[in-house]
């Protein structure tokens, strides 16, 4: 059950608000169309349910509000605009993130794409999919989790007439295992024939809630709908006499067979028919074009233990119906005018409080049965809205007084090292930068060794003086960056455009994936350097160091230092190009200033510091720990190492006050 009461947005400087106190409900077990203009205010009202931005109202979601949830993802499935996503990543990649960020196994995205139709097309590139494979890719993403509520805006928009059946048979489907359905569409005739109920919108305000019969019985223009062998012979028949008549006739050709006509009646085109000799199989008045009927819709959805059964009947429930005979009066594309509201082609959702709904979510018991849950379900129409009868209250009396709702933060993956991995390696980034890198590491190497002079160190690390940095530390800097940067660019975790939110447990999964990718990276370009220079110069250049583990070290922390920095960085200032950015900054700001501190003799040494830390520590540590202490504090100590440090500090601390400001004013 989902139940909106007063949404209203915050209006801008005078101007009026898009959405104007807002109460209407959707039922489990039924598909309900949010019905408007373009403009009227049906995204920013699916926006504000989903708490996405400020405004006044609140919305229930089976009894509780979204940020009263653990799992939001897990009870609210959500497609709005576009999938967002990288364009080099493949469709399963994906979904196997989403399944990362959602806690779910990832096996679940083979799953959804064998229900959605697109299995074959698990290894294409998001960015060459048709707008139809984009929108089953949205589906998949939004059904990922079971969720019992399907959140859609303009899910058929642009779609063919083969797509949109295939996407209203998959909301069946969803509606028949007792979720609930809420899509907006500014097509009237699209909402008579594929939901339950219809509420209608204008400049943000409620202007009818109906159930589908009743809505294409009082809002749709009325028609005759004519069966007839010769369909055009007769379509021509009522033009002519139309003409002759002088009145405004429209005659459409459905099919083959079949013509709508507007601005007559039956009697009308039946004495026409009668005159001319023409055969009529059949012959009524219908008011829109609500399709066929609709199974009956059962009440409750399936257990989590029982997805397979129920993931067949989505997908059956999703295919093209058979075509029928014409002789079947069920295969009728409209409803008659007389047809019952309880009847199959607009079966009515029961009230609530009289069906449980025991939605697939191990998250949040349901609370649509309870009667401590506000309900709207016997509301009853009024001349302003709908007035919640169960309360005794309007609409405006009933959001009066209510806090302003803030934007909502969106919650972090629940599985923040896997949902890194599948990040990191789902695209190509890492092994294009990788392969540039080890070149550009490799032919600085040899140009350095031809020209001489440079130290064995510099020379395997490829960093000539005039470089503030070399190739490898920029690459793993460059790989940071995107570690947050990416995600602002393309959100994963956010039902449409948003954040990534600063979670402890995501950082620390963004770290250790950064740090091992850059000490991989560091690895191959030494590697590729010792080649080269063996290669081309033999073993001039090269000579066995006494000394490796300090050298080392100092290589590790500085690949460590820069891709750390470019993940804080971006990570405080929403982009890849300023984590890049806090990278070059390092040697070429801070370390100056660090050196320009540094320089002059210490008066008071810091001889003897590694003795007095095997004191302090709680277990003595081998002798030989002394020289990888004095190493790395060593490197510490070194200008760059200062930087980096100082750096890091300061980036963590950034990062920090970031969360704790959203926290604050969440």
């Amino acid at each position: 059950m989902l139940q909106a009461i007063g949404l209203t947005s915050t209006p801008r400087r005078d101007l009026p608000p898009l959405v104007d106190d807002l109460t209407f409900e959707a039922r489990p077990g039924a598909v309900t169309a949010l019905l408007g203009e373009p403009g009227s205010g049906k995204t920013t009202a699916l926006r504000l349910m989903l708490e996405l931005e400020p405004g006044r109202g609140v919305t229930y979601f089976r009894g509780r509000p979204l940020h009263r949830i653990p799992h939001p993802g897990r009870e609210v499935g959500v497609l709005l605009g576009d999938v967002p996503g990288n364009p080099s990543r493949t469709v399963r990649g994906q979904l196997r993130m989403l399944c990362a960020a959602a806690g779910v196994p990832a096996s679940r995205a083979d799953t959804m794409l064998e229900v959605v139709g697109i299995a074959g097309l698990r290894d294409q590139r998001l960015g060459s999919l048709s707008l139809g494979m984009e929108r089953r890719l949205g589906l998949a993403a939004a059904l990922l989790t079971d969720p019992c509520t399907l959140l859609l805006d303009e899910p058929a928009a642009g779609l063919s007439p083969r797509e949109r059946g295939w996407l209203h048979g998959l909301l069946r489907g969803h509606a028949s295992l007792g979720g609930a359905v809420l899509f907006t569409t500014d097509d009237a005739k699209e909402a008579a024939r594929t939901a339950d109920r219809v509420v209608s919108i204008e400049a943000g305000r409620l202007v009818a809630d109906q159930d589908a019969a009743e809505f294409a019985r009082t809002r749709l223009r009325p028609r005759v709908a004519v069966r007839s062998p010769h369909a055009a012979r007769l379509a021509d028949v009522l033009g002519r006499e139309a003409r002759a008549a002088q009145r405004a006739v429209e005659i459409v050709e459905e099919s083959g067979s079949r013509l709508s006509v507007y601005g007559s009646s039956c009697a009308e085109v039946g004495e026409a028919a009668f005159r001319h000799g023409v055969l009529v199989h059949q012959l009524a008045d219908e008011t829109g074009d609500t399709g066929a009927p609709r199974a009956p819709v059962p009440q409750a959805r399936t257990e989590p233990g029982a997805h397979p059964a129920a993931l067949a009947a989505l997908a059956a429930l999703a295919a093209p119906a058979a075509p029928r005979t014409p002789g079947d009066p069920a295969g009728t594309d409209g409803q008659a005018a007389a047809a019952a509201p309880g009847e199959a082609g607009s079966p009515s959702a029961p009230a609530s409080g009289t069906a449980p709904s025991a939605c697939a979510s191990d998250t949040t018991p349901s609370a649509c049965a309870s009667g401590a849950v506000p309900s709207a379900a016997g509301n009853t129409p009024s001349a302003s809205g709908i007035v919640p009868s169960a309360s005794g209250i309007g609409r405006s009396a009933a959001c009066a007084g209510r806090p302003a709702s803030t934007v909502r933060r969106v919650g972090g993956p629940l599985r923040p090292l896997r949902y890194e991995l599948c990040r990191v390696f789902g695209t190509a980034t890492p092994v294009l930068t990788a392969a540039v890198v080890v070149a550009v590491s490799a032919v600085t190497a040899l140009v350095l060794a031809r020209a001489g002079g440079t130290p064995q160190t510099r020379l395997l690390a490829a960093w000539p003086q005039l470089m503030p940095l070399p190739p490898a530390a920029l690459g793993a800097g460059l790989l940071g960056a995107l570690a947050f940067g990416e995600e602002y660019r393309y959100p994963a975790l956010a039902a449409d455009r948003g954040t990534v939110p600063r979670r402890m447990g995501l950082l620390a999964a963004k770290l250790a994936v950064c740090a091992g990718l850059a000490l991989a990276l560091g690895a191959l370009a030494v590697t590729a350097d010792a080649a080269a220079l063996e290669l081309v110069f033999g073993r001039g250049p090269l000579h066995t160091p006494g000394e490796w583990a300090s050298p080392a070290a100092s290589w590790a922390g500085l690949l460590i230092g820069c891709a750390w920095a470019g993940v804080l960085a971006s990570g405080v200032f929403r982009t890849a190009t300023a984590g890049l950015a806090a990278v070059l900054a390092v040697p070429l700001m801070v370390v100056p200033l660090v050196r320009k501190a540094l320089d002059g003799p210490s008066a008071y040494p810091a001889s003897g510091l590694a003795a007095r830390l095997r004191g302090l520590a709680w277990a003595q540590w081998p002798p030989e720990a002394d020289r990888l202490i004095l190493g790395a504090l060593r490197v510490m100590a070194q200008p760059v190492g200062t930087a980096l440090v100082l750096s890091l500090m300061v980036l963590l601390c950034a990062y920090g006050f970031t969360g704790l400001r959203s926290c604050v004013r969440w």
